[in-house]
């Protein structure tokens, strides 16, 4: 068997995949240990990074609950200078970077996606690839997804500063400036499960069977939401308020929908849907999601990952 463990982004919300991953750890001591490939958008590949050098994940859910009040500060001095969101981010990023560097550099002695004891996938997108040194010779300069990971041999990112890399996964459109030319791979990936099968499957990576694949999915729930009327006449103004969540939420469900379609019973997801508004930014509301995490039946997810994470058996490596 190869397992893959694919992590959702979500901002703030990871609290609850943490938590839901510290549950699964304390029912079956060691499983999460045993995924091969550790895929993550956002705050997912923090957490993806962080999992993949040894940290555990009750420790990730104490810093996301602690350090959220730094990573999503907005001061009157920010707030006078981008308008209040209108014409700047709504926070600046060098909380966030000063914080991944303490965890992942000064505390965890990890500097570049290689020194990562496991593989990992972190999506995220380029907005301008006139300096991507693999650009065709003449071809057209655009905008396009990349998946930055620490396979071996040519196309691999080993190299790559492990906090550049998350940096540019984590610049959300309005909440952070891009970062080094990139936008937040929620755009593209919010949820990396299809990725990671994908990178999991490439013969020049992973190289495996479809049918040797066990992929456990991990959400960050999500907020109910729905648009009214059956007849929207509407222009850039209305349609800008809403376009983000609709891309992030439509690509999370659509991942998985073609990951069940491809794997079946040898995939399995965990999320919850809030009845309550829940913004990637809110960490006043961490603790609710912890507690939605923490009472959250997880049998089936327990005995899914028993049966094909926890078992032993000749693993394939990559």
């Amino acid at each position: 068997m190869y397992r893959v463990l694919a992590l959702d982004g979500g901002g703030i919300r990871a609290v609850f995949a943490t938590t839901v991953l510290a549950r699964l750890e304390e029912a079956l001591p060691g499983v999460l240990a045993r995924a091969q490939l550790l895929a993550g958008t956002s705050s997912g590949a923090i957490t993806a990074c962080a999992l993949a050098a040894g940290v555990r994940p009750q420790d990730l859910t104490d810093i996301f609950l602690t350090q959220g009040p730094r990573i999503f500060d907005d001061s009157w001095l920010d707030d006078l200078r981008d308008l209040g969101g209108l014409a700047g981010a709504e926070y600046g990023s060098e909380q966030l970077h000063r914080i991944l560097t303490e965890i992942f550099e000064e505390t965890l002695g990890v500097h570049r996606l290689g020194d990562l004891e496991r593989r990992v996938l972190v999506p995220t997108f380029d907005l301008d690839d006139g300096d991507d040194p693999a650009r065709e010779p003449g071809k057209p300069r655009s905008w396009k997804p990349k998946f930055f990971h620490n396979f071996p041999g040519p196309g691999g990112d080993a190299d790559a500063g492990i906090v550049d890399v998350l940096m540019r996964s984590c610049a959300g459109p309005v909440y952070f400036p891009t970062y080094d030319g990139y936008v937040d791979g929620g755009i593209i990936a919010n949820n990396p499960a299809m990725a990671a099968l994908a990178q999991a499957r490439n013969p020049a990576t992973g190289s495996q069977a479809l049918e040797d694949i066990r992929l456990l999915s991990i959400g960050t729930g999500q907020s109910a939401a729905f648009v009214p009327g059956k007849h929207l006449d509407w222009g850039y103004v209305r349609w800008a308020k809403l376009i983000v969540r609709l891309v992030i939420d439509g690509a999370t469900s659509l991942a998985t929908y073609q990951c069940e379609q491809l794997l079946g019973s040898h995939f399995h997801r965990v999320d919850a849907v809030f009845d309550w508004p829940m913004a990637l930014d809110e960490w006043r509301k961490a603790p609710q999601l912890k507690q939605i995490a923490d009472e959250l039946p997880l049998d089936g997810a327990v005995a899914w990952a028993r049966r094909h994470f926890a078992a032993r058996s000749s693993a394939a490596t990559a």
